[in-house]
């Protein structure tokens, strides 16, 4: 089952997919463009991996001073990062590389806790789509995500459905791509994960509590690039969703040039 939760006429409903775009609960069936969809659930904590790719591993490795063998680059973002699909992104005035990320996330369902591989997928919820933005000028290097960089406000797009746990036999045999203005310009599979999903949530678990609403980014494959102002960016992973977001200026979020640079410095 793929469920959403969108805002409609000054509430919020939950909603399921529909030949014409979507179905609220109380049956009122609407276009996508009536909506404004929110995060699939209520994000908790958010987990995300970097370089968790072999082939986006390589893609980097002359900028690179740890390799596949090392610990996991993992960090956390907080879920005011997050907004919906069909949501504006900010690309801040000045910046010279604002990139797209096509993840798979992994929506915790029960209280994991030093929990083993051989039963980690127990504790999914579901799976949805997520656009992982960053702002490459912002990186301490290349490779190492500081806050201004990856938990920025409204940089992390999710959605658009939370597709049940149960109708995703295996999370490590899933088609990812990015197509930027109708271009496909980033594509993968999970398979292609260093460390897979079951892998993951045994390594948090065994340090980190992870409760139902915690989320884990999973990594994005080769194939990054930039994107400008009035660019359309859709992530797709086959079988759990069409993700659409849009790249606008500071003047749409009601910021000056002048603010930005003073913020810096």
């Amino acid at each position: 089952m793929k469920t959403a939760r969108v805002a409609f006429a000054g509430a919020l409903h939950e909603a399921q997919p529909h030949d014409a775009g979507l179905r609220l609960a109380d049956g009122r069936v609407l276009r996508e463009n009536e909506v404004v969809w929110l995060p699939p659930f209520e994000p908790g904590t958010i987990v995300a991996l970097g370089l968790n790719y072999a082939d986006h591993v390589k893609e980097l490795s002359k900028e690179l001073t740890i390799g596949e063998k090392d610990e996991p680059l993992v960090f956390l973002k907080t879920p005011g990062s997050t907004i919906g699909h069909r949501g504006a992104v900010r690309r801040p005035a000045g910046v010279r590389f604002l990139h797209y990320e096509c993840e798979l996330a992994v929506v915790i369902g029960a209280t994991a806790h030093r929990v083993k591989r051989a039963d980690a997928l127990r504790h999914v919820a579901g799976y949805t789509v997520c656009n992982d933005y960053a702002v490459r000028d912002y990186l301490e290097n290349w490779y190492r995500p500081n806050l201004r960089a990856k938990n920025r406000d409204g940089g992390t797009v999710l959605g658009p459905w939370l597709v049940d746990a149960a109708d995703v036999p295996d999370p490590q045999a899933l088609a990812l791509r990015t197509i930027v203005n109708g271009v496909v310009v980033q594509s993968g599979t999970t398979a292609n994960m260093i460390r897979d999903v079951a892998w993951l949530i045994e390594y948090l678990s065994a340090f980190m509590t992870l409760q139902a609403g915690d989320v884990i980014l999973t990594g994005t494959p080769e194939g990054v690039t930039n994107v400008n102002v009035g660019d359309e960016v859709v992530c797709e992973i086959d079988g759990i969703g069409r993700l659409s977001s849009t790249i606008v200026g500071d003047e749409a979020y009601g910021i000056g040039e002048q603010h930005e640079c003073a913020s810096n410095t």
